[in-house]
């Protein structure tokens, strides 16, 4: 069901009509999905994927440091020198069955600790903060052709985030909190507009729409606060499941910025790893057979302070760890290269050392699984990027 809200938003949408003419989406005819997951606040990679086997570990990450491998509540261990946070239990899964892998040490261009121009050099694909005006994924959708351009990438917010910004049309879905329009409703509105072809077509478009994030059977898409990323990844898996829906997916999760009271094991970010590994293993049951046609990346602006800081928390950084799931992946690995964590190897001597461009993770990600050329990535999504060559062997062959 459509909430009045929502039916006021798609009929009244005139000044939106650059941004999502309607909410049909192109037909596809790749079976390749992409989902990419912003973890908005910096995420802190050495807790993601900590690096037990750096003999540097435990003395400079302190009561941050998580419980070895085989021990209670310790983490997983991934190649013997690697683990993986111990509420990843999900993510571990899909890791031991070769649809998962980790790039350690990532960072974009940005070199300064602010979370709002991090996001921005993260999203626009540029070197800088302002390099580019609109997102990167934006500018990957038009190659696509009717293959899955135009409306072929939804984001599940409010309003698409400035990564799916430009001039190629894409759409946005976000579960309304007021009370839905009854079925008698909609059937007047369809009477009153159907002389009407721009207000009728774009009725059916936002019908058809809430249908797919319903389940496809018309129920109404309540969300609560505790699940509702588990839930936004749900119905990103119902769009991407539709012969005729999206085909690229865009979320955001926060709460990653941890100065205080992070936690090892247990803890605020515990939490919010156990929240986004939840949300990983829904999408995987929702999209069923889809999942091995898919890739998932999910990225953050910048790292954090190896060291704890003086609430138990740490600050701002630099390097992180991006994470890939997906049954279309090479998986099984952890990529990138180690800096290590001595004094002399830390950046500014505080933070991880960033040995790939997170740029190389999606370059390398549109080439193998979505297609598009080197040359058109190089050029015209990442102009000016070549030093950040694509990480290749992501996707399977």
């Amino acid at each position: 069901m459509l909430s009045r809200r929502q039916l006021l938003q798609y009929l009244t949408a005139g000044s939106a009509v650059a941004v999502a003419p309607t909410l049909a989406f192109a037909d596809a005819d790749t079976d390749a999905r992409l989902v990419l997951i912003v973890l908005r606040g910096a995420a802190d990679g050495l807790a993601l994927a900590p690096p037990f086997g750096d003999p540097e570990y435990r003395s400079v990450r302190g009561e941050l440091a998580l419980a070895e491998p085989g021990v209670r509540e310790g983490m997983f261990d991934l190649d013997g020198f690697f683990g993986l946070h111990p509420r990843l239990d999900a993510l571990h899964g899909m890791f031991r069955s070769d649809e998962a892998l980790i790039v350690h040490a990532v960072a974009s261009p940005y070199r300064s600790r602010s979370h709002f121009d991090g996001q921005d050099v993260l999203e626009n694909g540029g070197s800088s903060v302002g390099a580019e005006r609109d997102g990167w994924l934006n500018r990957a959708l038009p190659p696509l052709g009717g293959s899955i351009g135009n409306a072929a990438a939804i984001a599940l917010a409010q309003n698409p985030p400035l990564v799916l910004r430009g001039a190629e049309a894409v759409n946005s879905w976000a579960p309304s909190r007021m009370d839905d329009a009854d079925t008698s409703t909609i059937e007047r509105l369809k009477m009153l507009y159907s002389e009407d072809s721009f207000f009728a077509e774009r009725l059916e478009s936002a019908i058809k729409s809430q249908n797919i994030a319903s389940a496809m059977d018309g129920s109404s898409a309540r969300v609560r606060s505790q699940d509702q990323f588990r839930s936004s990844m749900e119905t990103a898996g119902r769009f991407l499941m539709a012969d005729d829906g999206p085909r690229i997916a865009v979320l955001e999760a926060g709460g990653w910025d941890t100065h205080a009271n992070q936690g090892a094991e247990n803890g605020a970010l515990a939490n919010r790893l156990a929240a986004l590994d939840g949300g990983l293993a829904a999408l995987q049951a929702t999209l069923g057979e889809v999942w091995r046609h898919t890739v998932v990346v999910m990225a953050t602006e910048f790292g954090r302070t190896v060291r704890v800081n003086g609430t138990r928390g740490t600050d701002h950084g630099t390097g992180s760890a991006a994470l890939l799931a997906g049954g279309a992946l090479n998986g099984g690995a952890v990529l990138g290269r180690w800096p290590g964590l001595r004094e002399r190897d830390l950046f500014a001597g505080r933070d991880l050392e960033p040995t790939t461009d997170t740029r190389s993770v999606f370059k390398g990600v549109l080439i193998e699984h979505l297609g598009l050329s080197e040359k058109y990535v190089e050029q015209q999504v990442f102009p000016g990027s070549t030093d950040a060559k694509p990480l290749r062997g992501l996707v399977r062959s």
